[in-house]
């Protein structure tokens, strides 16, 4: 087993609101490998659960930060300029769309409900790493999270869908702005996931067993093999990979077709 040794590197979480967020698994391999943490939390209300969450990591930084309030995104970073110096790893993993946009028909999707998801799920990566990049040492990299819905139809994802696809863009073009300065950025696409957040997505509980059942591996994966793979996409080892989209869903997304087996009705 190759052991990661990450000492006096600094990274920041965002998005991680409790100990099922996937944030949350990616967090928890970055300290294990020695990294020192700060994470942000959208309002005050969710700060006593952080605080919870991290009572056993010693040095961690706390800032509020709601990504859609200018002020806020650029006072956490400054805060975290003037405490840190620098920053080697940022994981984004915010995301957000009205329920009401994810039951019905994509059609039929208000322009509000639209525009509120894209800025929370897309523009967020560009807003924060705009505010990252004077921070942001050679050799670190940014890791963010998507899904499949952004490249197939998944009905009832929707929206969201929309946003990933737009997510991933994002992606792409911040790894060309950003490679010259050897800062990589890349996306982990996680099949599905029991998360808080996944729960609020219609049929969840079918779609999980679908894919457990489909995918190559016949499982799902877990919250620890998605911390794996984003520690892995952060670190050292991925250092030639940038602008990726990198998928640990069992194998799912290189499906297109699940047959019967022989014998079956």
């Amino acid at each position: 087993m190759i052991s990661l040794d990450l000492s006096g590197k600094k990274a920041l979480v965002m998005g991680v609101s409790n100990a099922r967020s996937l944030g949350w698994a990616i967090a928890e391999r970055l300290h294990a490998a020695g990294a020192q943490l700060a994470f942000t939390y959208q309002g005050e209300r969710l700060r006593a659960d952080l605080e919870k969450l991290t009572s056993g990591m010693a040095g961690v930084r706390l800032a509020q930060c709601d990504v859609t309030q200018e002020e806020e995104l650029k006072a956490a970073f400054a805060d975290l300029g003037a405490a840190w110096g620098s920053l080697d790893y940022l994981v984004h993993s915010i995301a957000f769309a009205p329920r009401e946009a994810m039951e019905g028909r994509y059609l039929d999707t208000r322009r509000e409900d639209w525009l509120l998801a894209l800025e929370i799920s897309a523009y967020s990566l560009l807003a924060v790493a705009r505010e990252a990049e004077p921070l942001l040492a050679p050799g670190g990299g940014i890791v963010t999270l998507t899904y499949y819905a952004a490249e197939k139809v998944v009905p009832k994802y929707n929206v969201m869908g929309v946003a990933k696809s737009a997510l991933e863009a994002t992606v792409r073009y911040l790894a060309y702005e950003l490679g010259p300065k050897d800062v990589r950025v890349n996306a982990v696409s996680a099949g599905p996931v029991r998360t808080v957040a996944a729960r609020s997505i219609p049929g969840f509980i079918k779609m999980f067993k679908k894919v457990g059942e489909s995918a190559p591996l016949a499982r799902n994966v877990t919250h620890e093999e998605v911390g794996n793979l984003g520690l892995y996409l952060l670190s050292p080892l991925a250092s030639g990979i940038t602008g990726e989209t990198v998928y640990v869903d069992g194998g799912y997304h290189v499906m297109g077709m699940q047959l019967q087996e022989d014998g079956e009705a």
